[in-house]
């Protein structure tokens, strides 16, 4: 991959811009920025730049002039709260060529590759070595290494479904992908984001945190939605395991409150009144949910609320999600359920289009049907199954 491809990519991630602006409110430093690091290169992906210092996105510096240079070389973060205090740095020819006083970088790791550095610089002093701002750097790091290896291996497992005689072997490997080398770094962000939220940043700094754990949770669906689907076309089978559930109505109102935590901008209305048990699967309708709701956000009225509705009547279980907007068009409607279909399409809106597949596939293993109706008033989406 070219490095113009590199920069593309990290501008393509959505969180970049609150990861620089986090770094900046926190640290009271004035430049933030992303860099690709070679052997002969040093070139700016994404930067926050309040000082004036002169470099935009696609900018280079001579990469002998730089720390990260040396950081590329032994793989090892660098801290400096002083540089005219610091033994091993106040002799050193990059703070005197660009007259900075404190400065850090975390090095970013792509494929257990070095990709380049997460840095940040400030003519004034500032306190940097303490965990605080050692692991909010460390945290952001890996978050930027995990959305690209994301990105590559998802492009990577779509490029490979195309290739009938390799599908035995893909679905292995993206079952294994996916249910480990993802979730499991993708836990320990969503963790640390939590720990992040809790540290003392300012109202702005905490919102950023708050948007950040709200594309984590994207990202976690997402990875639901592929590892589904390829289980689906890949012949592993969508399994649902339905049970008697007591537990199904705080487990819908979960899902909600989950939903309304990520996106505190967002109005969220509840109605849930199931009065007989459900034999169902817990989680897979939460995942249905989840994709709904995930749905209704990305294409509704953002000063309209976002209405979940859950009964039990006839002998049937009915839950739905309603949200105000612009109608879905009929030509969409027709292939709504159809994987990698949106409900609308607007530039700059994420996902894969798999979510309203994945809730109809759910819907359907339940011995049910997901439906939806649309016009200028509301467009809802209505899943009914039988109660036993």
């Amino acid at each position: 991959m070219s490095i113009a491809e590199d920069v593309e990519t990290i501008g393509a991630i959505d969180v970049v811009p609150m990861i620089l602006e986090v770094i900046c409110h926190t640290t009271g430093m004035g430049f933030a920025a992303i860099a690709r690091v070679t052997e002969d290169r040093w070139v700016a992906c994404a930067v926050r730049d309040e000082i004036a210092f002169g470099l935009v996105a696609g900018g280079e510096l001579e990469v002998q002039t730089t720390i990260c240079h040396e950081i590329r070389q032994s793989g090892q973060a660098v801290v400096i709260d002083h540089v005219s205090e610091d033994p091993d740095f106040r002799g050193h020819h990059t703070p005197a060529q660009y007259g900075f006083q404190s400065y850090i970088s975390q090095p970013i790791f792509r494929n257990g590759e070095f990709f380049g550095t997460l840095c940040s610089i400030d003519p004034r002093p500032a306190r940097l070595k303490n965990p605080q701002v050692t692991g909010m750097f460390k945290l952001f790091a890996d978050l930027i290494g995990y959305h690209m290896d994301t990105q590559d291996r998802l492009a990577r497992s779509e490029a490979a479904l195309l290739s009938a005689q390799q599908a035995a072997e893909l679905r292995e490997q993206i079952i294994a992908v996916l249910g480990h080398d993802l979730r499991n770094p993708l836990a320990s962000i969503q963790a640390g984001g939590r720990l992040l939220a809790r540290t003392p940043l300012d109202e702005r700094a905490k919102t950023l945190v708050s948007a950040m754990q709200a594309s984590v949770l994207r990202m976690a669906g997402l990875i639901d939605n592929v590892m589904d689907f390829a289980r689906t076309r890949l012949g592993g089978g969508f399994e649902v395991e339905r049970r008697h559930s007591p537990g199904l109505a705080d487990t819908i109102r979960q899902v909600v409150d989950e939903l309304r935590l990520a996106h505190p901008d967002r109005e969220f209305v509840a109605d849930v009144a199931l009065e007989a048990p459900v034999a169902c699967d817990d989680g897979r309708v939460a995942q249905l949910l989840s994709n709904l709701l995930a749905n209704a956000l990305r294409h509704g009225a953002e000063d309209a609320p976002v209405t979940v509705r859950a009964r039990t009547r006839d002998g049937r279980f009915e839950l739905s999600v309603s949200n105000a907007g612009e109608p879905i068009p009929p030509a969409r409607l027709a292939v709504l359920f159809e994987p990698f279909t949106r409900a609308a399409h607007h530039h700059g809106q994420e996902g894969l289009g798999l979510g309203l597949y994945i809730a109809a596939e759910i819907a359907r293993a339940h011995g049910g049907a997901l439906g939806v109706t649309s016009d200028a008033v509301e467009t809802r989406f209505s899943f009914e199954m039988p109660l036993a």
